[in-house]
Order: structure tokens, then sequence, then C-alpha cells
């Protein structure tokens, strides 16, 4: 008998002649998670095994394995011999002391001689006569008894399932560029993106001296903690505070929001194609805001020619947003009062149906906005994510 945590994953199962390609890349995503840890990954059909760690550090590999996209569950379990003496010792002896109970069989190896269905019920007698205060429940029970029969031989033994991210191996779906705010939507785009299999850089825009440099270094926060789930990331910063100001001075007030974030847009593409990024990710929710109506997200998309632009959250509501946010770590930063560009200089009422016609009038008042664009472009910041 050994204890070991048992790693299943769940979206794989569908992929036909490429699985190997995305177990590859979920075995890979696995290991740089434990490389910081005394352990051993056995890779098996269907089952990853961790062995011979340290049993202190059991909580700290279950967290680690906790952030990686693509495994459906975690179990820590008993490895023993799956002959039936060794199955039904290890089941009593990992049974629970009251309450109800079932135990559910998964029979990996269908050359085992005893069927799933017989071999729970011999066991879960066993486990009665073993505990008369126990009493059997099949359809609801406060605990299960799991016994996992594989072909190798063995078995694993187990009373706890924990869940994992699910979703696709971060790297198994392109990269693409986030654009990443201060506030709580923008993370949570991006998470949603890795959760697909997308790895991503990071571009952030700033407006100093009218945004603070503890506004820049809550990004890079929120930057770490996505780090966690998707691995490397590249972040960007650029400044965004003198096509601000020259909006302000020359065009419709109404218009602020929307010149902005066809000025990001540009620059994002720009970007993009600098750091081979296949699309472009942003936060945008459906009607959230003004700038986020179908008017206004049609206007902003017209300026991106070369590459599409994703808005995981796009049919969410703000609590939605929020109990990811919460999920992943990232809210209690985004809260945090330090405001980011899109509030500088913020119109009281700003347009909600702008047309390009009209946008592209306010923008050609801008005389020198292609040198804005390129001078912005040109002072990309590349920031060092802890």
């Amino acid at each position: 008998m050994e204890n070991v945590i048992v790693i299943r994953y769940g979206e794989l199962y569908l992929k036909g002649k490429n699985r190997a390609f995305f177990e590859r890349l979920l075995i890979k995503n696995i290991k740089y998670k434990l490389k910081n840890f005394n352990c051993e990954l056995e890779v098996g059909r269907s089952r990853y095994l961790v062995k011979n760690y340290a049993a202190e550090a059991e909580n700290e590999i279950i967290a680690a394995l906790g952030t990686v996209f693509g495994i459906h569950s975690i179990s820590v379990a008993v490895c023993v011999p799956n002959n039936y003496e060794s199955l039904e010792k290890h089941a009593v002896a990992a049974a629970p002391l009251s309450g109800t109970f079932r135990v559910s069989v998964n029979r990996g190896d269908k050359r085992y001689p005893i069927t799933s269905i017989t071999l729970a019920a011999k066991i879960g007698d066993a486990i009665l006569r073993s505990n008369p205060n126990l009493s059997v429940d099949l359809h609801n029970p406060l605990n299960t008894v799991w016994v996992d029969v594989r072909e190798n031989g063995t078995a694993y033994i187990y009373g706890k399932i924990i869940g994992g991210l699910g979703g696709m191996p971060v790297g198994s779906a392109g990269r693409g560029l986030l654009l990443l705010s201060g506030g709580i939507d923008s993370p949570v785009a991006g998470y949603m993106m890795a959760k697909r299999g997308m790895s991503f850089d990071v571009l952030h825009f700033h407006s100093y001296p009218y945004t603070s440099e503890q506004a820049k270094n809550k990004v890079i926060k929120l930057a770490s903690v996505l780090k966690k789930y998707c691995g490397k990331i590249r972040m960007y910063c650029v400044s965004a505070t003198k096509i601000q100001e020259a909006i302000h001075k020359d065009c419709s007030d109404s218009y602020m929001i929307t010149l902005l974030r066809r000025f990001m847009m540009r620059i994002a593409e720009k970007t993009a194609q600098k750091l081979e990024c296949g699309c472009i990710i942003n936060g945008e929710s459906l009607g959230q805001v003004a700038s986020q109506t179908l008017e206004s997200i049609t206007v902003t998309n017209d300026t991106v020619k070369t590459m599409p632009i994703f808005r995981p959250l796009i049919g969410m509501d703000k609590q939605e947003i929020i109990n990811i946010a919460e999920k992943m770590g990232t809210y209690e930063t985004s809260i945090l009062p330090y405001e980011d560009c899109c509030t500088v200089f913020l119109p009281e009422n700003p347009v909600t149906r702008p047309t390009i016609s009209k946008t592209e009038e306010e923008e050609k008042k801008i005389l020198n906005y292609d040198e804005l664009l390129s001078e912005a472009f040109d002072n990309l910041e590349l920031l060092k994510v802890f």
C-alpha cells in the first residue's frame, strides 16, 4: 500500500486522433506545477499519479494541481493490489465511522473477474459487518468509498473527490493578447480564455500622471495571479495620456470613451502582431456600460482588421463575473481604489449609440493622430510579472 494523488482529466476524452497532443500539454503543465516538489508523476491510461511525495507536502501539491486547466478531479488514495482480499481490507479501513455510505466501483480493467455491481455489494457488506453503526444509502449517502480497479494489477481506494478547474490544457488553443485594466472584468476574461486552452500576453494602458504608480502596481499584481493559471506572461504597458489629452481638447466629450477605445484597439492590434498573438481579448460584457453597447462594440471592432477580438464575458452579468473573480483570487485586488485610464476625462453623457461615420469625423479633428499612435507604440514598456 502507498499513498498517491490520483489526477483525472475530463474533456480530453472527447478528442479523437489528436488526443495525444492535448495529453502531452496537460502532462507538461502538471510537471511545471510540480517542479518545486520532491515527487514523481506516473502517467497511466486516463489516470496520472503523483507518487513518492512527503506527507506534509500533500496539501500544497493539491493546491498547485488546483490551478491546472484540463484536470477534472483529484483524489488522495491508497494504491493497493487489486485482488479481492486486498480491496476488501483497505476499503473497510477507508470507510466512515458513522452515518450513511455507499461503495462506488469503477472497473477500468474489464477483464477483472468480478463485475462492478457485485464487487460494490461484497465490499459494502464487509464494511457493514465491520461497523454495524453504518447504514447504506445508494442515492444520497453522506459518504462514498470509491474503488477504482485499474489495468496494471492495482486499484485506488479513496473517500473524497476534489473538483479541478476542467477545461483544456493551456497552450492548446494558441496565444492571445489580453487587455488588462485594473478592474474586475478583464482578469476574469483572461482566466476564461485560459480555461479554453489559450495562453496570452498582457497589455495595460495607463494615463500617468492622471493615474498613479499604485494603479500600475495593482495591475502587475493581477497579472501575477493570472500567471498561476496560465504560466509565462509577458506584460506590456503603454501610455494613453497624450491621446486622451488630444481627444479632450479637440473632440466632442460624448465621444471620449469611444475614441479612446479605438486608439487602444489599434495599439493592441500592432502589439499582438509584434508578439505573434492571434487575437485580442478583453473583458467587455454586453450592455454593462456605455462603451459596451452593440453600437459601441461595432465601432470599436471596426479598427481591427487582421485578427478576432474575443469577449468571453459578453453574456455574463456582473455578479457572475464577481463570483469567478473571487474564486480565482483577483477580486480583492481589483476593487482597490486606484483608478485606471478609462476614468480620466470621463464625460457626463457618453454616447451609447455611436456610428462609424461620426466617430471617424471626430478622429479627423486630431491632426497628429498617426504621430500619437506611433509614439505610444514605440514606447511600449515591458514590465516584470512576479
